[in-house]
């Protein structure tokens, strides 16, 4: 299955909403790092255009993902 810009930004949407949900429900650290692949997701599918539309938001994406896996107590 080829990996589509339109299927991309789908499961990146659907990421980041589960993470959300995730994080209102408790679960911070799984919640963040959904949100973490879903931007990740978001930033791949800018990957054509300009330069800081692909690299700022990824950054956001390896910070978060990193914070997530350094909380201590992330619940």
């Amino acid at each position: 299955m080829q990996l589509t810009d339109r299927f991309l930004g789908i499961m990146s949407n659907i990421a980041v909403l589960v993470g959300i949900a995730l994080g209102i429900g408790g679960l911070v650290r799984v919640g963040s790092i959904f949100i973490a692949v879903g931007t990740a997701g978001i930033a791949l599918k800018a990957r054509h255009s300009r330069k800081f539309d692909f690299y700022f938001p990824l950054v956001i994406a390896v910070a978060l993902f990193a914070l997530a896996i350094a909380l201590p107590h992330g619940r």
